[in-house]
């Protein structure tokens, strides 16, 4: 177990990797009452074909969101979400594109609770008449989303942007993909993908850090396996595949994504610099504070629904600005404006410190929330690098490093417009 310092936030890390190949990163806060646990494996929606063994194993979309859902059927009849309910625990799980997370918080019982968790994701128990139940259920939930003017830009903005890359399709998958799952289709991706070599357990708050990493111990034996390695099909250039698509639904106002995708590079570090200037970089071109969204609200071309993110993840990346708007087509005109305005002068320079000290402040609160914090140290695991770095990195991150980023990255043939107007679509 190797113990990290970090004197620039106060924090201290101990991590380390059980002979089984499991990544265990444990915060020690005895001063709280809380404890927060997360179990997660590389492993989500896109990883749908994948090699082990030196075979390429292709399988059904939504796999790993089906998985989640059954994973806490235990095989005497339990279920863990309610046994660790009973417990005191606050428990629940989620699947991105890129990984499935099972965790909890608790003020007691901490270490039955973890042993619990541990138990339940390395025992898998599946039955086709539980598996054929659980495909009714998953297909009304991808039913629903099919009327969800959200899904349903937020996915066509994705098809637009990628023309190969798993990203672009449901976690959930669609109702033809998941009947095409077994419980020997569950069975096989959870021994490749739930093997300990492709988790991450991390845990923060009033725990000891040496107790830690001896109930994984005993818990998750065994001997390392073989880490799969994902297929995510030939690399894809960064200009979108279709720039314009509109449809029509029965919303009150049209709704809009704008978006840009990214390729990662570079070494693990290069990777988290990137991120953060990239988050930087948005938070001035079309945050809250930017000219660009105080000029367009005062116009009422945009409201305070409105929004961007940065998100990297199954290695690609992308830029998403979204909201209402009476006019999306002319929010995307004004955006390219900003974009070249930005490219020909650069960003104010005390607005851009202004920012920065915004973002740094954003991230010191956010290590006060146990669940942020271990998530991000889990996502930086399965991407190589350090999320705590990055309060540091941050702080090198330079205006021109934003100017560069935006200027090549965000011009008129990187963006892609999703829209959804209006009325019905007679097609």
């Amino acid at each position: 177990m190797q113990r990290t310092e970090y004197k620039d936030i106060g924090e201290v890390l101990h991590s380390g990797v059980l002979p089984n190949g499991l990544k265990i990163k444990v915060i020690e806060k005895p001063d709280f009452a809380t404890c927060y646990a997360v179990l997660a494996t590389d492993y989500g929606g896109a990883h749908r074909d994948f090699y082990l063994d030196g075979a390429l194993k292709k399988t059904p979309a939504g796999v790993a969101h089906f998985l989640e859902h059954k994973m806490f059927d235990l095989p005497n009849g339990d279920n863990a979400l309610e046994l660790l309910s009973l417990n005191g625990a606050d428990p629940n799980a989620f699947t991105s594109s890129s990984m499935t997370a099972y965790y909890f918080s608790c003020t007691e019982k901490f270490e039955d609770n973890l042993r619990l968790l541990l138990h339940f994701v390395s025992t898998p128990y599946f039955t086709d008449e539980t598996v054929s139940k659980e495909q009714g259920i998953i297909a009304q939930e991808i039913s629903m989303g099919e009327d969800n003017p959200g899904v349903i830009i937020y996915y066509n903005l994705l098809s637009m942007l990628y023309k190969e890359h798993p990203i672009k399709d449901r976690v959930a998958g669609s109702v033809e993909s998941i009947s095409q799952i077994t419980a020997q289709t569950l069975y096989d991706c959870h021994k490749a993908f739930y093997s300990p070599v492709n988790m991450c357990l991390c845990v923060e708050g009033k725990v000891k850090a040496e107790r830690v990493f001896e109930l994984a111990g005993e818990v998750l034996g065994g001997e390392k396996c073989e880490k799969p390695r994902a297929e995510f099909g030939a690399a894809e250039g960064e200009k979108p595949v279709e720039q314009y698509r509109i449809e029509y639904m029965p919303v009150s106002a049209p709704q809009f994504l704008i978006g840009a995708k990214i390729a990662p590079f570079g070494d693990a570090k290069e990777k988290l610099y990137q991120r953060l200037t990239a988050q930087l970089a948005m938070r001035m071109l079309v945050g809250y504070s930017s000219p660009f969204y105080t000029r367009l609200y005062a116009e009422g071309l945009l409201n305070r629904d409105f929004d961007y993110e940065v998100d990297f993840f199954a290695d690609t990346g992308s830029l998403i600005i979204g909201g209402e708007s009476s006019q999306p087509e002319k929010v995307l005109e004004e955006l390219i404006k900003e974009v070249e305005k930005v490219k020909t002068e650069g960003f104010d320079k005390k607005s851009f410190e202004l920012a920065k000290k915004a973002s740094l402040g954003a991230r010191l609160r956010g290590l006060e929330d146990f669940e942020n914090v271990c998530i991000s140290l889990v996502e930086g695991e399965f991407e190589g690098f350090d999320a705590l770095d990055a309060i540091p990195m941050l702080s090198a991150v330079s205006i021109e490093d934003c100017r560069k980023f935006v200027a090549e990255k965000l011009d008129r043939e990187h963006l892609a417009i999703s829209i959804i107007a209006p009325g019905r679509d007679e097609a």
